[in-house]
């Protein structure tokens, strides 16, 4: 244990999912309030330091009614792992959602009753996290984010990329010195002196950090809760012009940017950060004591940012205009592809976000003709999008796991409905991994597969026969959007599914029409898996290039985020309590339970 000002810290640890347990300190409510703890504010370190670096706050923000934590990143401080090094940044990201999660489960406080407070790289993992999962949290305090670190040597950033690329993973020290973090003299010598300081990072970490840190930045609207943005106005270390672009971009409707003059990289220690520290209490305080209305996204299919962008690649081009011959050309290129790569002559043929290309895309082997065929179907199946919907099927099926071992555990009979399945292959590959067959059907009473194609339902019932399913599985024309359909369905499902289908339609009517569907059918205590796109890199190559199932025309996403998402969910009857992402944040996986 330490001491802080009177509130002791309570030195602990959790697991990651990962089997790591990471260090981290609580401090609990003072004492002298006799009461459970009003809420908790998470501290986030900067990058190369520890949880102890930040313990000064718990005192100074004085905030006696509420609990405090901080952990020591993976890598870092007091916590295992090489140091300045961890799998890579979404990794860390989850570690945030898993340490809240124990925070909840330890500590009974939910996470409508968190703050975050976070600093440079700690800024980026939080505004990553709040991004990606959308945890409903009381505010959002990000000091100096680290969205894009002073480089000082030309080309560093892509001769690093080259160098990881043929090296592997390697580690570089920081140039940064105490002097050029703050003005305080307490904490340039501490800083000098602390041996729990990581002076080195992994490359794979800090390339993670401008990538990640891009697309949060570009995709600020999709983060709605109550944010403040501390800037520190002389930073050594960090570029000013991306956090200003985050703010502008941000969809919170309540919103706070300060300008800290002088100040330097160490936003909260720097010599004159009580008026920093301030201005994160007042704001904080606020957020507790009269909560700012949430953000609704029911009706972000009718105005808002990814709206105004669906419209926009909607929009056709002059075929004449500069962009309008690049995709032209583009387009070219692909039908030409298509002669060689059976992949791509599918896509053509029924869609490329037909069931068909994506069982394609699921049994990832390379074909072609003409010899060079297979190389070209190689490089179509290894693209960023196709690599993030076989990690979809990876999660899906942990997630089914999961919830066919709690339906179990409560003694309740597991019956399965997929609504969209496409050809099935993720559900029954999912149940077969773990073991269940024909034989089983203590463990899985019913699978009902449905899809509106009736090649995928022909498909679909050919793949239930060869996975020796057919006695507990069959596979039925459904329309996923007649919800007085859903809710009708025999038998009740107890396990509802919905991979890949709301992520083609981008109006929200339909979508609760669909789920309200299954909240009529699923009983409380069931469970719902439901798949969500909150970003994508090659949105304009999918919509000027890539045709769609439906009639050959093109394909044009408009993205939910993963809050307008879970927003619809909830509003269904059902309540969030898993989330999966890709390491690259395009396609989510998310658990929820039917509540009352």
């Amino acid at each position: 244990m330490d001491s802080q000002a009177g509130r002791t810290a309570v030195e602990s640890q959790f697991e990651t999912h990962d089997g790591q347990r990471l260090f981290y300190r609580h401090w609990p409510v003072a004492p002298a309030t006799g009461q459970a703890p009003q809420g908790a504010v998470v501290l986030f370190h900067r990058g190369h330091e520890h949880s102890g670096r930040i313990a000064h706050l718990v005192d100074e923000l004085g905030l006696p009614g509420h609990a405090f934590f901080a952990w020591d990143a993976r890598g870092h401080g007091r916590s295992p792992g090489e140091r300045g090094y961890s799998p890579s940044l979404a990794t860390s990201v989850r570690d945030i959602q898993t340490f809240i999660d124990h925070i909840a489960t330890e500590h009974g406080i939910p996470v409508e009753r968190i703050a975050v407070v976070a600093q440079s790289v700690g800024a980026v993992l939080a505004s990553t996290w709040v991004h990606d999962y959308a945890p409903r949290i009381r505010a959002l305090v990000l000091a100096s984010p680290a969205f894009k670190v002073k480089l000082y040597v030309p080309l560093a950033r892509p001769g690093l990329k080259l160098m990881h690329k043929l090296r592997g993973k390697f580690f570089v020290n920081s140039y940064v010195k105490a002097r050029f973090l703050t003005h305080d003299p307490e904490r340039i010598a501490s800083y000098q002196q602390d041996p729990l300081i990581t002076r080195p990072i992994a490359v794979n970490i800090l390339l993670d950090l401008y990538e990640t840190a891009d697309r949060i930045v570009a995709d600020a609207a999709a983060i709605t809760v109550p944010t403040q943005l501390l800037i520190s106005g002389a930073d050594w270390v960090v570029h000013r012009g991306p956090q200003d672009a985050f703010y502008e971009r941000l969809g919170a409707s309540v919103k706070e940017r300060i300008v800290l003059d002088g100040f330097y990289h160490d936003t909260l220690g720097e010599r004159d950060r009580a008026q920093a520290v301030a201005a994160a209490r007042r704001f904080i305080v606020r957020e507790f004591d009269t909560p700012s209305a949430p953000v609704s996204l029911l009706n972000a299919d009718r105005g808002g940012a990814f709206k105004d962008e669906s419209d926009r690649l909607a929009q056709p081009l002059s075929p004449a205009s500069p962009a309008g011959i690049y995709w032209g050309l583009t387009r070219a290129g692909l039908k030409f592809g298509g002669l060689l790569s059976d992949g791509v002559r599918l896509g053509h043929k029924t869609g490329f976000d037909s069931g068909s290309t994506l069982d394609y895309v699921y049994c990832n082997k390379a074909q072609g003709r003409f010899g060079v065929g297979p190389m070209v179907d190689r490089n179509y199946l290894d693209a960023i999008g196709w690599r993030g919907i076989r990690q979809r099927k990876v999660n899906i099926e942990e997630l089914l796991g999961v919830a066919i071992g709690s339906l179990r555990a409560a003694g309740v009979p597991v019956r399965i409905v997929d609504i969209a399945a496409g050809h099935g292959r993720y559900v029954l590959e999912a149940l077969a991994a773990k073991g269940i067959n024909g034989a089983a059907a203590q463990q899985v009473q019913s699978i009902l597969l449905r899809d509106y194609s009736d090649i995928n339902v022909q498909q679909g019932r050919a793949l239930i026969r060869s996975k020796g399913l057919s006695d507990i599985a069959r596979f039925e024309k459904g329309d996923a959007f007649d919800g007085d359909d859903l809710a009708a369905l025999d038998p009740a499902p107890t396990l509802a599914i919905v991979s890949g289908l709301y992520e083609l339609f981008g109006d929200n009517g339909m979508v609760s029409r669909s789920l309200g569907g299954l909240s009529r059918a699923v009983a409380p205590g069931g469970y719902l898996v439901y798949t969500g796109q909150p970003w994508h890199p090659q949105l304009e190559f999918i919509a000027r290039a890539l045709t769609s199932h439906r009639a050959g025309s093109a394909w044009v996403m408009r993205r939910r985020s993963q809050a307008e998402m879970d927003e619809l969910v909830r509003q269904a009857g059902f309540e969030k309590i898993a989330q999966r992402i890709d390491p690259w944040g395009i396609f989510t996986v998310s658990l929820a339970r039917r509540v009352a």
